[in-house]
C-alpha cells in the first residue's frame, strides 16, 4: 500500500468574467506514496469533507494583489476541509488528529507548510466533523467576527441579512436573534424564505427575486430603518441598503456574490448617505479574526449542544461531485453550508 491511486479536482486554466462551468475544472487520478516518511512543518493527510465557499470564484481567475493568490491551472485547487492526518513532521500534530484548514481539493494531500494552512487540530467531536467545513470552522468564524466583532450590535437593534440561507447569513440571523434583535432576510427562493422563518427564526424574509423595488421592499420590512446590515450580495441590494439605513447604522461587508462574474461591477449610487447618516461601513477577512477561535468555540458549543443553534448543510457525496457543488454556489443552487464528502472517517 505504498503508492495509491489519488483522485484531483483540477482547474483546467485561469477564467475571466462570466459565470464558471464546471468544464473549467477536471477530475483526473495522479499516484501518492503514503510511507514516505515527511519532513520538517510538513503533514500528510486523508481529506474527509471540503467547503465550497465564492470567494474561491476569484481565485480562478489571474489576478495580482488580491487577499489570496490565484489558484495554479493544471494543480489541484485548494480550499478549506476537514482531514485526518496520516503522518506528520510538525510537532503540533500527530498521526491520527483531526484538523481543519486548507488543504488541497483532492483524497490525500501533502502539506508542506502546515503553519502557512493556518491549520487547526478539532478537540471536540462530539459535533458532526463536517461542522468544521462551516459551522466550526471560517464560516462560523466569519459570522461571527462580522456580526460581534465588526458590528457591535445591541439588543433591540433592525438587523438585516442578504443572502441570508448561505452558510454565513444563516448563522448571523441566529446570532442577532439569541442577543434579542429583530432580523430580517433576504434569499432567492420561496424554500430558502420558508427555511428563515421556520428553522432558523428570523421574524421575516423575502424572496428579492420577486421585488421589483427593493427600496420600497426593505422599507416594509424595516419602516424604521436599519440598524446593522451584514453584507453578502452587493450591487443594487447595497445601494437600497443605503437609502434605508438609520443613522449610525453598521454595515459589514463580508461578501458581494452578485459582483464576482461580472466584468464591469454594478454602480452604488446612495453613497451619500454613508454622509447624511453617519453610516460606518467596514469589510473584514476572517483570517484577521483567527486569534479568537477559542473565544468563539466557548461562545457557540454550548448553543449547538443545546440545540439553540440550526445548521443546514447541503451535502454532495465524492470528490467527483465537487466541481457541480461549487459552480452551483453561483447560480444559488445550495440550501445552507455546501459540504463535500470525500471520505467518511
Amino acid at each position: 500500500m505504498a503508492e495509491v491511486n489519488n483522485k484531483q479536482i483540477v482547474l483546467k486554466d485561469n477564467i475571466g468574467a462570466g459565470s464558471p462551468k464546471e468544464s473549467d475544472l477536471i477530475t483526473r487520478v495522479s499516484k501518492i506514496n503514503l510511507n514516505v516518511p515527511v519532513g520538517p512543518n510538513v503533514i500528510l493527510v486523508k481529506n474527509l469533507y471540503l467547503s465550497c465557499d465564492p470567494y474561491m470564484r476569484s481565485r480562478m481567475s489571474k489576478y495580482e494583489g488580491r487577499y489570496v493568490e490565484s489558484f495554479t491551472p493544471d494543480q489541484p485547487i485548494v480550499g478549506l476541509g476537514v482531514a485526518k492526518v496520516l503522518d506528520s513532521g510538525d510537532e503540533k500534530f500527530k498521526k491520527g488528529d483531526l484538523i481543519w484548514g486548507l488543504t488541497g481539493w483532492e483524497e490525500y494531500s501533502l502539506i508542506t507548510n502546515a503553519h502557512a494552512h493556518g491549520l487547526f487540530k478539532i478537540e471536540h467531536t462530539d459535533v458532526p466533523l463536517s461542522y468544521y467545513t462551516g459551522l466550526l470552522g471560517m464560516t462560523g468564524m466569519s459570522a461571527y467576527a462580522g456580526f460581534y466583532e465588526v458590528c457591535a450590535p445591541k439588543k433591540g437593534e433592525f438587523v438585516f441579512i442578504s443572502a441570508a440561507s448561505g452558510a454565513v447569513g444563516q448563522l448571523v440571523g441566529q446570532f442577532a436573534k439569541l442577543l434579542g434583535c429583530y432580523v430580517v432576510g433576504s434569499a432567492g427562493s420561496k424554500e430558502k424564505v420558508d427555511l428563515l422563518k421556520n428553522e432558523c427564526g428570523f421574524d421575516e424574509a423575502f424572496n428579492y427575486k420577486e421585488e421589483e423595488d427593493l427600496v420600497a421592499a426593505l422599507k416594509r420590512y424595516f419602516p424604521e430603518g436599519i440598524d446593522i446590515y451584514f453584507e453578502n450580495v452587493g450591487g443594487k441590494m447595497l445601494d437600497a441598503v443605503l437609502a434605508n439605513m438609520r443613522i449610525h447604522g453598521r454595515i459589514a461587508a463580508c461578501g458581494m456574490i452578485s459582483q464576482y462574474n461580472l466584468e464591469k461591477p454594478e454602480g452604488v449610487y446612495n453613497l451619500t448617505q454613508i454622509l447624511h447618516k453617519r453610516i460606518r461601513i467596514e469589510g473584514f477577512l476572517v483570517t484577521d479574526y483567527y486569534h479568537l477561535y477559542p473565544k468563539f468555540l466557548e461562545m457557540i458549543l454550548p448553543y449547538i449542544r443545546e440545540g439553540k443553534i440550526k445548521y443546514l448543510e447541503d451535502t454532495a457525496e465524492g470528490l467527483e461531485s465537487a466541481p457541480a457543488a461549487l459552480i452551483g454556489l453561483f447560480s444559488g443552487r445550495n440550501v445552507g453550508k455546501q459540504v463535500v464528502v470525500v471520505a467518511r472517517e
